[in-house]
């Protein structure tokens, strides 16, 4: 059976980060299709994508389209984490925006107007923490 099924993925793309994620996409709008019949159709149509790009020859493409989607999801990824590293940092820092570079400053909470240097260009300015 194992031989069978190397046999007919030879050559074929198979099953990237992106069709996975189509896939469990198909079951989460599935689900929703109690509420709303027509959104089973996407439903399918979803799952019958992810099955067409696992059995599609063109490497190439399917490739540059799993490059793309994982470029995009780790940019969500990242950003989603660094929103939690501050929600679960407010109550003793807070965050602030240089004016000339706009990186992100972090300063302890509590110590009033003080004086910041950026650490990037060096551009002092005035903030009550």
């Amino acid at each position: 059976m194992y031989i069978k099924l190397r046999e007919i993925m030879a050559g074929r793309n198979g099953f990237d980060r992106l069709s996975i994620g189509l896939i469990i996409l198909s079951f989460i709008v599935s689900v929703f299709s109690a509420l709303f019949p027509l959104i089973k159709i996407f439903s399918l149509a979803l799952f019958a994508y992810a099955l067409w790009r696992a059995f599609s020859k063109n490497l190439e493409k399917r490739r540059e389209e799993n490059s793309r989607f994982t470029r995009i999801s780790s940019d969500i990824v990242e950003s989603v984490r660094k929103w939690n590293f501050r929600r679960q940092q407010k109550k003793q820092f807070c965050f602030f925006s240089c004016p000339g570079c706009k990186s992100r400053l972090r300063l302890p909470r509590g110590k009033g107007n003080i004086s910041i240097t950026c650490p990037k260009c060096g551009l002092k300015f005035k903030r009550k923490t």
